[in-house]
């Protein structure tokens, strides 16, 4: 039992002394508490630490590609109204999304500045509803398509087959496709007849309000607001189809133009007033802003605001929110940067960048050209130390302090050993 016990007294790394031997000094007390103090400093930040929540984002590749992408906006157009402005998407598919606030979208008229005057639902560019309940039309009545139709062959052919434009929208149709200008209306019956004319000069100097969602692919495309009716011409020579709108109305009065208020523009779902909270903190720490054109004014003092055409590039990434608390379940949504630029449609030299020259063409407007990152960006709520990391800091914290504490007291001893034994001398 003895050779047994005098082997672990050779493993023994934790020397004693005797009590009687050992030397107590003041220095070494002073010493003690303030590494006790340190101790127990440091060990309040390593807890504070295993408390903190804190967001670490990490980078995935997007398998949601075919999902549909949600685009939100209220923007205000303080001097174009409601019935000439038309809300048109085109991506690099080829596909055209023309006209498309057909549901889901309110209109606000407004006066230029900004002050409301009237709320309705609407589809954007065919606001106009004729009464033709008072029209006193007869029964075999056929309308003139003022010369766009072939009608010289009406008077030969039964009532049925006959080319008519019984309406001023029959007539702005067949103007359309012609690629003939069809400005107010003025001077078409049927226009004049059915309030068309006296609708649209009534309300040409208002402004619009513009509030809703729509639907975009995830794919690079561009989303505009135009003048005018959006129409599809195709060209047989080229095989290819050309995306247009009538712009004759509006070219007509200098005075209109696209200025604007982005009251609020995001891609993705809209963010539940919950979450909204937890992310605007995100936001604080991390310095990301998910809707970054939110509040901007465009409203220039030029001469040629008329034929401004305003581009916004703007890139998304997809980002979802994740939370330690159940409560709140994950949010998905995006996040972009954007950049804008805006020059006249007449071409000429870019007023900010002298060395820069535009070509002319194109169509005055607000463009927002998109593109989706191929990466998704997880925010993750964690905890920023856990449980076996805390333990291991407080170890090494205490043993650090009195590793340093029994250094310093040595050097203090040996210290005033060598001032008193030379005092002593």
């Amino acid at each position: 039992m003895s050779a047994r016990r005098s082997k672990f007294l050779l493993l023994d790394v934790f020397s004693k002394t005797e009590e009687d031997v050992r030397v107590r000094t003041n220095t070494g007390g002073i010493i003690t508490i303030g590494c006790i103090l340190t101790t127990l400093l440091l060990l309040y930040r390593e807890w504070a630490q295993l408390t903190e929540v804190v967001t670490r984002p990490q980078l995935y590749v997007d398998r949601d590609s075919d999902a549909k992408l949600a685009l939100n906006f209220d923007i205000t157009f303080p001097e174009v109204s409601c019935d000439i402005l038309t809300l048109d998407i085109v991506d690099e598919s080829g596909e055209l999304q023309l006209d498309i606030l057909d549901s889901g979208f309110t209109k606000t008229r407004c006066d230029q500045n900004g002050k409301e005057l009237a709320t309705e639902d609407y589809k954007m560019g065919t606001d106009f509803k004729p009464d033709t309940s008072k029209l006193s039309r007869g029964v075999g009545y056929c309308g003139s398509c003022y010369g766009v139709l072939d009608q010289s062959a009406n008077d030969a052919v039964s009532p049925e087959h006959r080319v008519c434009c019984q309406t001023c929208d029959d007539v702005h149709e067949a103007y359309l496709d012609a690629g003939w200008a069809f400005h107010d209306g003025h001077n078409i019956d049927q226009c004049e007849e059915e309030g068309y004319v006296k609708h649209m000069n009534d309300h040409l100097h208002e402004g619009c309000r513009v509030r809703g969602s729509a639907s975009l692919g995830r794919i690079r495309g561009n989303i505009h607001f135009a003048p005018g009716k959006s129409f599809i011409t195709t060209d047989v020579e080229r095989r290819g189809i050309s995306h247009n709108h009538d712009t004759s109305l509006y070219y007509g009065h200098k005075e209109l133009n696209f200025n604007h208020i982005i009251h609020h523009l995001s891609f993705g779902k809209p963010v539940d007033k919950s979450h909204e909270k937890l992310r605007r903190k995100e936001e604080d720490q991390s310095g990301i802003s998910t809707n970054p054109l939110d509040g901007d004014e465009m409203r220039p003092d030029r001469n040629d605001a008329h034929l401004l055409q305003y581009s916004y590039f703007a890139k998304i990434v997809p980002t979802r929110y994740e939370y330690l608390n159940d409560k709140y379940p994950a949010v998905e949504t995006t996040q972009f940067s954007a950049t804008f630029h805006s020059r006249s449609i007449k071409g000429g030299i870019d007023d900010d960048h002298p060395t820069t020259m535009h070509t002319r063409g194109g169509t005055p407007g607000v463009f927002i050209y998109y593109e989706m990152s191929a990466l998704k960006v997880i925010n993750r709520e964690q905890h920023a130390q856990t449980w076996s990391g805390f333990l291991l800091n407080c170890i090494t914290t205490i043993g650090g302090v009195l590793a340093v504490g029994t250094v310093a007291d040595k050097i203090f001893y040996r210290a005033q050993k060598s001032i008193w034994g030379k005092k002593t001398q």
